[in-house]
């Protein structure tokens, strides 16, 4: 079976994209999903999305999101902004969109190659001293240090994503941050399900920057967020203990396109 696919990244999170509006591709294949992930036997990505017909009303798309390891996750920000620009070059949409994930709806803008989704609301962050742990739709630890450019993140990150305090609820992702200047931030990830660092993760940068606010290490509603793969901005509101209003912003490319051959 031939499958089309398409490869998008944003700011170096890469996923392979499968229009899925027809049940191309079964959600339940995990072997192939992984496979398709995979940088040397097959396309190679942080994950698989498929972009699905809408089950909500209202709704102008469904987004499903696979780690590179082939299971179902929580939600990917960098994943949904660059499936937002896939849906525009699909023609599902011009320059806004309303869809649903795992952790709930999303609305996002597009324009040119620049992609802002909007996030959930986040009242629940746990100060850990220099550390915090909050859900922005998937689980981030965040440890705020210093020398984060020469930090070994794939050791450090695994020691706390299979720590005892995690890996009883399925391990967390791991950010470690370093200010550079004011509301500006040096971000390197640990990703679970790729069980490696990244080049970014937007639900990882979005954790970052609240955090941060949280703990006054950041005091304006936009953060800067520099990570290996580019630089990405998290804007929110704060009421009554409350983030809302919670946008992640950055861009989203098409790479390449093309056609593999999956044995099911």
């Amino acid at each position: 079976m031939k499958i089309p696919f398409y490869k998008y990244q944003g700011t170096g999170n890469d996923f392979v994209m499968i229009d899925n509006r027809q049940h191309l591709l079964s959600k339940n294949n995990t072997k192939i999903i992984k496979k398709l992930c995979d940088r040397k036997f097959g396309i190679g990505g942080d994950g698989l999305i498929l972009l699905e017909n809408p089950e909500v009303e209202g709704d102008d798309f469904k987004m499903v999101y696979f780690n590179a390891d082939g299971n179902e996750s929580s939600m990917c920000g960098n994943g949904g902004r660059c499936l937002v620009a896939f849906a525009k070059f699909l023609g599902i949409i011009e320059n806004e969109a309303t869809f649903t994930a795992i952790d709930g709806s999303h609305k996002a803008t597009i324009s040119d190659h620049e992609v802002s989704l909007q996030m959930q609301n986040l009242s629940d962050i746990k100060q850990l001293g220099n550390s915090a742990f909050l859900n922005t739709g998937s689980p981030h630890h965040v440890v705020f240090t210093k020398n984060v450019a020469n930090l070994d993140v794939k050791k450090e990150g695994a020691l706390i994503r299979y720590s005892d305090e995690y890996i009883s609820n399925g391990g967390t992702n791991v950010n470690f941050v370093d200010m550079q200047e004011e509301n500006t931030f040096l971000v390197r990830t640990y990703e679970r399900g790729v069980e490696d660092e990244t080049l970014s993760c937007g639900t990882g940068v979005t954790a970052v920057a609240l955090a941060a606010h949280a703990s006054g290490k950041a005091n304006a509603n936009t953060v800067k967020l520099i990570v290996p793969g580019g630089e990405l901005t998290v804007s929110f509101q704060k009421e009554n203990g409350t983030y809302t209003d919670v946008w992640l912003t950055g861009p989203a490319e098409q790479v390449f396109k093309g056609e593999i051959v999956c044995q099911a």
